[in-house]
């Protein structure tokens, strides 16, 4: 999926190139209302830099990214990033891919505009025409009641909508009511059916709930 006609794209401070392309996928689900995207000053070696590498890989490059996403008015997610290259070189599998190389940040809001979860990570990659979205390096995911997870690797499946890995990965549960460690795991998007696999750890079930999931 792709943004569609009711887009706006609105840029708060000089872009660095004029050629920014907005047909982005809409990540995890969300439909995409405003596309906003700032960037600030560069120096001239910074810029002569940024420009040599788009022209060796035909990429777009932006500094300073605020992405909104929203449905119907309604603020869904926040995407910021320090850097995004949006490539447009079929060599290497790189067509359409969106590349954060110096991190990434993506906050969720609810349906009364409060933040429900917060993924943010060193790396992070879309492939558009796989449907897949990673994150890797120093992987943190916090929820709004405290839990935490923590890993190196985590991908979101656009089309199955789950999230999954296959390195280790720890789940930190709110109040103190447990910690697991497992070697791989699959979930729902909003962590409240986790399947993960050789888990070892404790957690102190909560009222009826008697298997670990995350959020309220």
């Amino acid at each position: 999926m792709i943004l569609g006609s009711e887009e706006e794209v609105m840029t708060n401070k000089r872009s660095i190139f004029s050629k920014i392309y907005i047909d982005i996928p809409l990540l995890f689900l969300i439909s995409i209302g405003v596309f906003s995207l700032s960037s600030c000053e560069n120096d001239l070696r910074e810029v002569n830099k940024i420009e040599n590498i788009q022209q060796e890989e035909a990429v777009d490059i932006s500094k300073d990214v605020k992405i909104i996403l929203s449905d119907s008015a309604v603020v869904k997610a926040q995407l910021t990033g320090p850097e995004m290259r949006v490539y447009h070189d079929t060599t290497g599998n790189k067509n359409s891919n969106y590349e954060f190389q110096k991190g990434i940040q993506i906050i969720f809001y609810d349906a009364e505009g409060k933040e429900s979860q917060r993924i943010r990570s060193d790396y992070g990659k879309q492939r558009v025409l796989d449907g897949i979205t990673e994150f890797k390096k120093n992987v943190v995911v916090n929820m709004s009641d405290g839990s935490i997870i923590k890993t190196e690797e985590l991908y979101y499946d656009e089309k199955k909508k789950i999230y999954y890995n296959d390195v280790p990965i720890s789940f930190e549960f709110k109040d103190a009511r447990g910690n697991l460690l497992a070697t791989s795991f699959t979930s729902d998007t909003e962590f409240r059916n986790i399947n993960g696999q050789n888990m070892t750890g404790f957690y102190i079930p909560s009222g009826n709930s008697q298997l670990p999931s995350f959020g309220n």
